[in-house]
């Protein structure tokens, strides 16, 4: 993800995408013959062309390919790909997750620090279609206060500054189509086909993205789609063998990949697995259970045994990627009974997809794992994972960076600032580094950035050497100009400067001091000081050290501090509720505005009958601790970064529900899990949080059931379901005190549920309380708002 290079207008690109696509691809020289990369600790072997004596040129560019089970550099040297997810621009916000209240520079930067390499960036279809055609819009969930960098920067905007800091930070970036449609559970559709997004928009969406950064190796590699899926009695559901039908993902991604290296023969392809694929004869056309092998969503790579994909004369730009997870995201087979290491190795990784990398015949990249740390079953799969990783050096994103990924968690903290040290410390081993340091995937730019301490470059590594005799300065900037200032703050941009090998970066002076060193042609000066003349000078400098004449000076004054900001911000309107139990109310409203030129909208107070009760960064709020069957009048006032208040909002009146009575109520807050979770926004401790404006909610099928641990044996006196629309008609409540759960004892069973909110009267003890769906009423999963276990 790494070249901080401005990017063409989007009108200049989409004209002509039809002659990149039309143009024979470039011819790419044979690699260099490979060499072995130092493993983390030992200091790394002089890298030379056989006889030469001297160290290979660093690469101009830092594009990668495949040699068996290796991914390499243009010099042939082993890398490995070693990073994280960033969710976001996949989902309804359309911009990466966290900008509401984290800084896009600050999480890049310690990302850096911390030893990841790449981001796989999850998109979708209708994003990417939209970029294309012009429609990209400013994203309402950046807090423009914690990102002033971002102000009326649309979507794309985000994007493209983002790649500038990872170039900066010495990032690499890998894009992944994790759904057709820009949508926060999106990825619970199986195909890569939805609606108005057809397989030819997929097809035409990632050439127009891979034209548009054609020339950026910053990208480096596409993931054509994300966990395709889906069993032998759904439909759609995604397949793999040797024909050309619409619902194989193998021939869908084959002729991506195929397409795609056509406008870019460098970047890396990523082919992740299935769900299902037939037994040994038996066909795709059976129903039967059975009859096929299962796997996690994107984890069967069976198939590629069979019928791999095929790139023709690019197969090197060839990476399977399967996904992996624990017990906690599902409770698989292999789950059950007695496992380790070595059983999942075995019966599970060898066959879906391990024999790729033992057999030599491709890369593996694992594009997903992680978890919650539990200190028992989830975290035994985690560790066992991760030494594979670190043993065989598998490349891999972790899952993931947010903290709001509801089945797993992420390596950030709620304030999106903090790092979990405890997931963090089990992710390192899988982190590349030599000598102590953090390796970068960029020749040039150490991981971390230019004064980073913590990471070094591939040309560290390799001792790379630039090209000799280059003894040719680049051409100075032209055009510095200022693009932004605040009272603090001045942002410049300038055309890039020319050589006759390359441009690798520039320093930016403030006066007769050199503030920076970047590697594209913009920068952001801060800690001024505000009403003050500065004079700005930019010099470009190439890989011999060579440093062009000055640009001319440019002189930008700051803004006045202190400007009393005194008008307040909108009235906060559409005020409903999004739930209610006997003890809680849910609120949601729209988002209030901010003058032009205000200091920015800073929070929401939530007034339960004209008294504060709360407050709230975003558009949504639950007021807990209530009274049964009681009406509360509610109203909410906007507030900005100066202080001002706005008016208070329209009044809603909201009565909460008749009380769970008899007992106290046991399973609030409580650790929950379940059987299956339609996705991270329905995990299962959504239903005992109190908060009657989320949910659990199952996969779509019988069966399925969610257990709450009380902490202790009780006894249970009363159960209230707060069922969503879609609700179980046939399910039994039922408690245990085994903590195998291999007996069940029922404190309450139906044949006949019509939704709604059971209270249901009951008797039993036991520390574990279950209900069990056993039968759904609509085709969707079974989901609840709340499952509340009251007694002593």
């Amino acid at each position: 993800m790494n070249l901080l290079r401005r990017r063409p207008p989007l009108a200049v690109l989409t004209a002509v995408v039809a002659c990149l696509l039309a143009a024979a691809p470039a011819v790419v020289a044979p690699p260099a013959a490979a060499r072995v990369a130092p493993t983390a600790g030992q200091a790394p072997a002089a890298a030379s062309p056989a006889g030469s004596g001297t160290a290979a040129a660093v690469p101009a560019k830092d594009w990668l390919h495949t040699q068996g089970n290796q991914i390499v550099d243009a010099n042939g040297d082993k890398v490995w790909l070693t990073g994280t997810n960033w969710f976001g621009f996949n989902a309804t916000e359309r911009v990466f997750h966290g900008l509401w209240s984290g800084n896009i520079t600050e999480i890049t930067r310690s990302m850096a620090e911390r030893g990841i390499n790449i981001v796989r960036v999850p998109v979708s279809t209708q994003l990417l279609l939209e970029w294309r055609s012009g429609q990209a819009t400013v994203p309402s969930a950046v807090n423009t206060y914690a990102n002033p960098e971002l102000k009326g920067l649309t979507s794309l905007g985000v994007f493209d500054h983002w790649l500038d800091l990872c170039e900066q930070y010495g990032i690499k970036v890998m894009l992944d189509v994790h759904s057709a449609e820009a949508d926060n559970s999106g990825h619970i559709h199986p195909v890569w086909w939805k609606g108005a997004v057809t397989t030819e928009q997929f097809y035409t969406a990632w050439e127009w993205v891979t034209a548009r950064y054609k020339d950026d190796d910053t990208i480096v590699a596409m993931d054509v789609k994300n966990e395709p899926h889906g069993k032998q009695t759904e439909s759609p559901r995604a397949k793999w063998d040797g024909s050309t039908d619409q619902d194989n993902f193998k021939y869908a991604c084959q002729t991506a990949g195929r397409r795609i290296l056509a406008v870019n023969p460098n970047v890396l392809v990523l082919c992740e697995g299935i769900e299902i694929y037939p037994k040994a004869g038996r066909s795709w056309s059976s129903q039967t259970e059975g009859d096929y092998h299962f796997n996690w969503w994107g984890g069967n790579l069976r198939g590629a045994k069979d019928h791999p994909v095929d790139l023709g004369s690019q197969q090197d730009q060839l990476v399977y990627s399967p996904h992996d997870y624990g017990p906690l995201v599902f409770q698989q087979p292999w789950f059950q009974g007695e496992w380790n290491r070595t059983t999942l190795e075995r019966d599970v990784w060898d066959p879906n997809w391990l024999y790729l990398h033992k057999e030599n015949i491709s890369p593996l990249l694992m594009g997903e794992w992680g978890g919650f740390l539990d200190n028992g079953p989830n975290q035994k799969w985690m560790t066992a994972l991760r030494d594979l990783i670190a043993e065989r050096r598998i490349h891999q994103t972790f899952w993931c960076l947010n903290p709001n990924s509801g089945d797993t968690g992420g390596l950030l903290l709620n304030d999106w600032k903090t790092w979990d040290e405890a997931k963090y410390a089990l992710l390192k081993p899988t982190l590349w580094q030599s000598g102590g340091k953090f390796v970068s995937l960029d020749h040039q730019v150490r991981l971390g950035g230019s004064t980073a301490t913590t990471g070094i470059s591939l040309g560290d590594l390799y001792g790379d050497q630039p090209p000799a005799g280059d003894e040719q300065a680049p051409s100075a900037p032209a055009g510095l100009v200022a693009t932004a200032r605040t009272s603090t703050s001045v942002t410049l941009g300038w055309t890039a400067s020319t050589d006759n090998v390359a441009v690798t970066g520039y320093d930016v002076y403030r006066g007769t001091t050199k503030v920076a060193t970047v590697t594209t042609p913009g920068h952001t000066d801060t800690g001024l000081t505000p009403a003050t003349a500065y004079s700005y000078t930019v010099r470009a400098r190439d890989a011999a050290g060579n440093t062009s004449s000055a640009s001319s000076a440019l002189s930008v004054t700051t803004q006045t501090g202190g400007t009393t900001d005194t008008t307040p911000p909108g009235v906060p309107s559409g005020l409903v509720s999004t739930g209610r139990t006997a003890s809680s109310v849910g609120l949601r409203w729209n988002a209030a505005g901010d003058e032009p030129g205000g200091s920015g909208l800073a929070s929401y107070s939530v007034l339960r009958d004209g008294v504060a009760v709360g407050t709230a960064t975003g558009t949504t709020y639950t007021d807990t601790g209530l009274s049964a069957s009681t009406a509360y009048s509610y109203t909410v006032r906007a507030r900005d970064v100066a202080g001002n208040t706005s008016a208070a909002s329209a009044p809603l009146v909201v009565s909460t529900s008749a009380a769970g009575g008899n007992g106290t109520l046991l399973s609030q807050g409580k650790n929950a899990w379940a059987s299956s979770s339609e996705s991270g926004a329905t995990s299962p401790d959504r239903a005992v949080d109190g908060d009657g404006s989320t949910r659990w909610s199952s996969t779509f099928q019988d069966n399925q059931w969610i257990n709450v641990d009380l902490g202790s044996r009780r006894t249970v006196t009363r159960v209230v379901l707060d069922w969503e629309a879609a609700y179980a008609k046939g399910y039994r409540v039922q408690v245990t005190d085994d903590p195998a759960f291999a007996t069940w004892t029922d404190l309450h069973s139906t044949t006949t549920g019509d939704g709604g909110t059971d209270t249901l009267d009951v008797s039993g003890t036991g520390r574990y309380v279950r209900v069990l769906g056993q039968t759904r009423a609509t085709p969707y999963g079974v989901s609840l708002y709340e499952f509340q276990v009251y007694g002593q």
